[in-house]
């Protein structure tokens, strides 16, 4: 059984850094592209940022500077720093794979990933 748990989140105040995990079970996780999006209150779920296979890596302009995503394969894990956080950057925060992807290709369409995880929830004050 495919699935993706994330964890890290939590409640913290502007201008800190957070971590977020995303652990990976029953994928080829080292040939999968892997990506965050995040979903804020009221808004459409938006990407964040992705990694290919070949470790190569696209952040959203919002996050430009202040996030970097990252992989240990040999853990099936994948990372996300959020630093200098924001308000608005509350919101919950999803794990995506697409399997067997192509080396270095960027996806960075929802529909473009088929497996997703439960999310977890970032709040930050002000």
């Amino acid at each position: 059984q495919v699935q993706l748990v994330e964890s890290g989140g939590g409640l913290v105040q502007a201008g800190v850094s957070l971590r977020l995990s995303c652990a990976a079970s029953g994928l080829a996780f080292s040939s999968a592209t892997m990506a965050w999006f995040r979903r804020g209150p009221g808004k459409e779920r938006e990407f964040v940022a992705v990694i290919t296979r070949g470790g190569t890596t696209t952040n959203a302009d919002s996050v430009q500077g202040r996030c970097a995503i990252s992989r240990d394969n040999a853990k099936m894990t994948l990372y996300l720093q959020l630093n200098s956080l924001k308000p608005e950057d509350t919101a919950v925060y999803y794990c995506a794979a697409r399997p067997y992807s192509y080396m270095y290709t960027k996806y960075t369409n929802e529909a473009d990933f088929g497996v997703w995880g439960q999310g977890t929830q970032v709040t930050v004050s002000s």
